[in-house]
């Protein structure tokens, strides 16, 4: 999810989870409780559009969590690698949903994975949906420009449900403060404009196109997502 805070909920709040709850586990919830499978339907849908999954693609999942969302892109590609830095959530993926040599998933903080693995040759897509909000700003900007830099066959990159940041007065309202915006520890992470999170992938050399989810969603009307492809040289 991020570096390596040892107080982040992420850390120990899986195991308050019953082992199935994978959507609870990973705080997708709407009112505290876990959304319907039409909202994850609506998700999964999403990333295979966005991403232009074909049967031949490997996918890297970055800050993957349990594994639940990402077995489900495998399912539609040849699959990959889910990457995550929380143990209890990579336990959970490796228990129920990893296949050794085809469906993989690892320890590690994603930026850390990003900047210091081997591994850089044969995914072609890759995805981070839900959690970079929760990224440091550093690290945000690394991580899209470390894929960048260092995975060459990576040619599509999709950033899921980000919260805008203009939206964020409006759609948190007494519970704003000023400030909680820029805060990655904050309930929601870091809001950024559509114009914010363009600049930032540009600079780290991607094309961007924004995308809005639309009801019955749970996240329309304040969240988008985002489809990087390389910028033409």
């Amino acid at each position: 999810m991020k570096g390596q805070n040892q107080l982040h909920p992420y850390l120990e709040y899986p195991r308050t989870r019953a082992g199935d709850d994978y959507w609870g586990q990973i705080k997708r919830t709407v009112g505290g409780q876990p959304v319907g499978e039409d909202q994850i339907q609506m998700i999964v849908d999403s990333v295979l559009s966005g991403l232009q999954i074909e049967p031949d693609d490997v996918l890297l999942d970055f800050c993957c969590g349990n594994g639940a969302l990402t077995d489900r892109i495998f399912a539609r590609c040849r699959g990959g690698l889910g990457v995550d830095f929380s143990p209890p959530l990579i336990e959970v993926a490796k228990r129920d949903f990893e296949r050794p040599g085809e469906r993989n998933y690892r320890l590690q903080d994603a930026t850390e994975f990003a900047e210091t693995t081997v591994e850089v040759e044969g995914f072609t897509k890759a995805l981070c949906y839900g959690s970079f909000p929760y990224l440091s700003a550093r690290d945000a900007e690394r991580l899209l420009t470390l894929v960048c830099e260092r995975f060459p066959s990576i040619e599509r990159l999709m950033v899921g449900n980000l919260p805008d940041r203009a939206k964020a007065v409006a759609f948190l309202g007494p519970h704003y403060r000023p400030g909680v915006e820029d805060d990655p520890d904050a309930p929601l992470g870091i809001w950024r404009t559509e114009d914010q999170f363009i600049s930032m992938a540009r600079q780290a050399g991607w094309a961007c196109v924004l995308s809005r989810p639309q009801p019955p969603f749970y996240g329309a009307g304040y969240r988008y997502d985002a489809v990087l492809t390389r910028l033409e040289k």
